[in-house]
C-alpha cells in the first residue's frame, strides 16, 4: 500500500500532446477540472432551481467531478467519462461557466424588465 503511493506518480503516464491543433496539454488536468467543476456548481446556484439548465448542469457537473475525486489518472478520467480528453473538458468546462454568467445576466434582465413593467403600470394606473 505505502509503495503503491509512492511507485503511482513515477509510473504514470506523461501525455505529450492531444493531437489537436491549438489544444495544449494540461499536465494538472484532474485539479483543473475539480476547480472548474467546483466553480461551475457554485454558480450554478443563482440560476432559478425549477429550470432545466440548472439541474442538467448540475447533474452532468456533480457525475464529472466525482469521477475527477475518484481517479487519479488523466487516462482513466478520459475513459470513464467517455466525453473526449480531459483539455476537452477544461474547454468545455470553461465555456459552461461563461454561459452560467450570460444566463445569470438573461434572468437579471428578464426581472428588471418584469419590474419596469409594472411600475409602469402602476403609473398608467394612478
Amino acid at each position: 500500500m505505502f509503495l503503491r503511493r509512492i511507485a503511482r506518480p513515477l509510473m504514470a503516464k506523461v501525455k505529450e500532446t492531444t493531437g489537436i491543433v491549438g489544444l495544449d496539454v494540461v499536465p494538472n488536468a484532474r485539479e483543473v477540472l475539480i476547480s472548474l467543476y467546483s466553480k461551475t456548481l457554485k454558480e450554478i446556484q443563482a440560476v432559478p432551481e425549477d429550470e432545466g439548465y440548472r439541474k442538467a448542469v448540475e447533474s452532468f457537473t456533480r457525475h464529472r467531478l466525482k469521477v475527477c475525486q475518484e481517479e487519479e489518472d488523466w487516462e482513466t478520467i478520459e475513459k470513464r467519462l467517455g466525453c473526449g480528453q480531459v483539455e476537452e473538458l477544461i474547454e468545455e468546462a470553461q465555456d459552461e461557466l461563461t454561459l452560467i454568467g450570460k444566463m445569470i445576466g438573461s434572468y437579471i434582465s428578464i426581472y428588471l424588465c418584469f419590474i419596469l413593467f409594472l411600475y409602469g403600470f402602476c403609473l398608467v394606473r394612478v
